[in-house]
């Protein structure tokens, strides 16, 4: 039991690593000993976050554009050449769009569901081969997709394309969670809450004070709180759990 929640010694793809949520995961992994690879699109902040997370451990950037088949699997490519095996996906890289409908264009919802939920399919389906080779009975390989809660509540803001990628995410989780699972793979989503990011700091500013006031524990979520349960997926902890949307949001979804 006394090692229930260790990750240490195993290998992470983190997209969308180098900020925000993804980076709250991957600097969690790191400082517990698990071989991380970050992507972003930017090369330049992907390096430099991965640089930085590495004087706590092990963290190599890959950047990638996975708005791109392409690009997604020359990323790919890349893993394989380095690792034999990958024990955790995290997918994580995405969108958002926010407009008032009679103005909300469609190159919205090209942008957000292909990057939100096409790039998660295509990303996923071409490291079956390396997952697989990490993947045991005992401990299978992992699949964790973030998705939000605003896929699951409505939205207080106009961002169309984003809440239904979002929930599109939490079903595409449990179909692939079904699919997965012989190969020995769970497949997971988690649905944050307000977390201080870049995606959401506009958001924060405007209505912080509010959004606080509305969750049942009074504070936005925190990196503990989005390593913690990225690390209990990934551990034998959570070898047992696949097919689930859990959400880390304070309480939100359960307020009156």
């Amino acid at each position: 039991m006394k090692d229930l929640f260790s990750v240490k010694g195993k290998v992470a793809l983190v997209t969308g690593g180098s900020r925000g949520i993804g980076l709250m995961i991957a600097r969690g992994f790191v400082e517990n000993g698990v071989k991380t690879y970050i992507s972003s699109r930017k090369k330049d902040v992907c390096d430099e976050v991965a640089s930085e997370l590495s004087k706590s451990g092990e963290c190599i950037s890959v950047p990638a554009d996975l708005s791109s088949e392409e690009e997604t699997q020359r990323l790919v490519k890349e893993i394989s050449g380095r690792e034999p095996a990958l024990n955790i996906l995290v997918n994580n890289a995405g969108a958002n769009w926010g407009e008032a409908m009679a103005n909300y264009p469609n190159k919205a919802w090209d942008k957000v569901l292909g990057l939100n939920v096409r790039s998660v399919f295509d990303l996923t389906r071409h490291c079956i081969p390396l997952l697989e080779k990490a993947a045991t009975q005992e401990d299978p390989a992992r699949v964790i997709n973030i998705g939000s809660i605003d896929g699951i509540q409505i939205p207080a803001l106009e961002t169309y394309a984003y809440s239904a990628s979002k929930a599109a995410v939490h079903q595409l989780s449990k179909v692939l969670a079904s699919q997965l699972a012989a190969k020995k793979i769970t497949v997971n989503a988690v649905a944050p809450g307000p977390f201080e990011s870049q995606m959401m700091a506009e958001t924060l500013r405007n209505f912080g004070d509010a959004i606080i006031n509305s969750c049942p524990l009074k504070r936005i979520g925190t990196p503990e709180d989005m390593a913690g349960v990225a690390i209990y997926l990934s551990s034998r902890a959570g070898a047992y759990v696949t097919g689930t949307v859990i959400p880390v949001d304070g309480g939100m979804l359960v307020s009156p």
